[in-house]
């Protein structure tokens, strides 16, 4: 890694898209060159142009790396985009590609790397998983994102880490699930219609000033991720179960169940993300900073 290297990094989720150039020396974020824009729900063309101006927001001169946390389905080596449903219309695009041309770099010089896994390595680089050997990493929105870590580098495959990792790809009581764990199914659990009407961060509100109905829906998120998550555990035996996503913003009233469902389970440290907003950039910058494409 060169640590003078200013690199740039983009997260891109499945309401939104961040940017940001990250100094790496000080593993921060520019405050004056970062952004957060909403992806359009139309799709297609105005969803692509929506991620490269994102993009070309935070790049300047001296940015000669850029790094992607990006969903899953990904071919993260060749850069192209195998999402079908959360993003629409970017199947198949070639996002290196398109970075590369918008932002005047090489193709080598843009990386690409799952979301929760750059999460993952940034909470371990400066955040609640900093000093852990073994951690888990989950972020809940859009879908339920995870991550495997051990000594630095993150695991994809063992008898102890599901296929990439991915957590996702998993049944929970005979479902795919995201059915019961994702920003979908708790919009379901309140009644809300999820193209109209309140969205996660109203409903937090409204459990905060006692609505009852709201809160419920929170606790039993996290009751069933707890119930999802502890044959995981016993499994990888983390010492460290880190939290984030959209849904994270509102840990505490996550957090109190989660803690309580995962008590059986083998003794670890259950934190929400301290760097919720930044680690996905600060993971993916410093993994492109380490040269990986």
């Amino acid at each position: 890694m060169r640590p003078e290297e200013v690199v740039g990094a983009l997260d891109i989720g499945g309401t939104h898209v961040a940017a940001g150039r990250v100094h790496v020396t000080s593993a921060s974020v520019d405050a004056s060159a970062r952004v957060r824009l909403p992806l359009p729900r139309s799709g297609g063309a105005a969803l692509l142009e929506r991620i490269l101006d994102a993009a070309a927001a935070v790049a300047a001169a001296e940015t000669r790396r850029f790094g992607v946390a990006a969903p899953g389905p990904f071919d993260y080596a060749a850069g192209i985009c195998m999402v079908s449903h959360k993003l629409p219309g970017l199947y198949g695009v070639n996002l290196r590609s398109e970075l590369a041309l918008r932002l005047g770099l090489a193709g080598a010089a843009v990386s690409f790397l799952n979301d929760a896994e750059a999460f993952l390595l940034g909470e371990r680089w400066v955040g609640a998983a900093r000093g852990h050997t073994r951690a888990i990493g989950i972020t809940l929105g859009t879908g339920l994102g995870s991550a495997f870590l051990e000594e630095g580098r993150i695991v994809r495959a063992g008898p102890a880490v599901p296929a990439d990792g991915a957590l996702y790809k998993l049944a929970f009581r005979g479902a795919p699930v995201e059915e019961t764990i994702s920003r979908r199914a708790l919009l379901a659990g309140y009644g809300a219609d999820p193209d109209g009407g309140p969205d996660v961060e109203q409903i937090a509100e409204r459990a905060r000033v006692g609505e009852r109905r709201a809160r419920l829906v929170f606790e039993k998120l996290a009751a069933d991720l707890a119930e999802f998550l502890v044959p995981s555990l016993e499994a990888f035996a983390p010492t460290c179960l880190v939290v984030g996503g959209s849904i994270a913003r509102a840990w505490e009233l996550l957090e109190s169940v989660l803690r309580s469902g995962l008590a059986s389970g083998p003794p670890l440290v259950v934190a929400r993300a301290a760097r919720i907003d930044d680690a996905p950039l600060l993971g993916a910058a410093r993994h492109a900073a380490e040269g990986k494409i």
